[in-house]
């Protein structure tokens, strides 16, 4: 057994905490992430977590979900074959089929090999990172949720997860921007939720990212601008990385305008 499933039902969780009482018109709102609704979010999120659950259980179901992925996005698009996919589900039902998958899927992670390997787009990957990956996604697209409906959200220190994945995808970023990789990995020392200090990469005074765990996760998954938040950042490579990070898969993505998410003031 290894903690990132129950780190990944935990934030799934405190997701649903924040929805579960939401009406059909608040489902249907938008949120500041590409026009997304809160419905859609969750959907994004389930169907993704049900191909995770596919590649660990039933690698054949995979291979047939990634295909039909493959063949709607020729000409379209895949919020086309995510909306396909849905097909029209309220988003209360669509609520209560997250709901009831994300538990039983971190219960099956639990019990492999968290090396062992499972399929995804491209290279395999192992049960500890394809669940992390969950995790991570759960936590970005979560956080457009929290905005939206003007809630300041209380983290936990399993928020490292993703502070390790944003330290690791250094190389990524640069690579998927088509950048030269600096030889230098900047030096990263942030103060977790607990208080406590999480460091990476050896001491540099003079190329270093510093500050909130919780800001450094924003920014690597790209649900904050940089400018937007309180992180120091020393010497050109580090200020360079954090204005284009990037942690999760995929073509590069532009992080969001200076002040385009936010939390959401609502009227007394």
């Amino acid at each position: 057994m290894f903690q990132q499933p129950q780190d990944f039902r935990d934030e799934s969780d405190a997701l649903y905490g924040l929805i579960k009482d939401l009406s059909e018109d608040e489902l249907r709102a938008p949120t500041q992430f590409k026009g997304w609704t809160i419905r859609d979010v969750i959907g994004h999120l389930h169907i993704w977590n049900e191909a995770a659950h596919k590649s660990l259980t039933d690698e054949a179901a995979f291979n047939a979900f990634y295909e039909r992925v493959g063949k709607a996005v020729i000409g379209g698009s895949l919020r086309d074959f995510e909306n396909a996919e849905l097909d029209g589900v309220s988003g209360t039902e669509l609520r209560d089929r997250w709901h009831g998958f994300y538990g039983p899927m971190a219960d099956a992670f639990l019990e492999v090999d968290p090396k062992q390997r499972v399929p995804w787009a491209g290279p395999s990957m192992s049960a500890r990172s394809s669940i992390t990956a969950r995790l991570m996604e759960t936590w970005a697209h979560g956080q457009e949720v929290y905005d939206s409906l003007g809630v300041e959200r209380v983290n936990a220190d399993r928020i490292k997860n993703i502070a390790v994945l944003g330290v690791n995808t250094f190389g990524w970023t640069h690579i998927t921007n088509k950048l030269p990789v600096p030889e230098k990995v900047p030096y990263v020392k942030l103060t977790a939720p607990s208080g406590e200090i999480w460091e990476f990469n050896d001491p540099d005074p003079d190329n270093m990212v510093e500050g909130s765990a919780e800001e450094f996760c924003q920014v690597v998954t790209q649900v904050r601008n940089v400018a937007d938040t309180s992180l120091k950042t020393t010497g050109d490579v580090a200020t360079k990385w954090m204005a284009i990070a990037q942690c999760f898969a995929g073509p590069p993505e532009t992080p969001p305008a200076p002040g385009s998410r936010h939390k959401v003031v609502k009227a007394a």
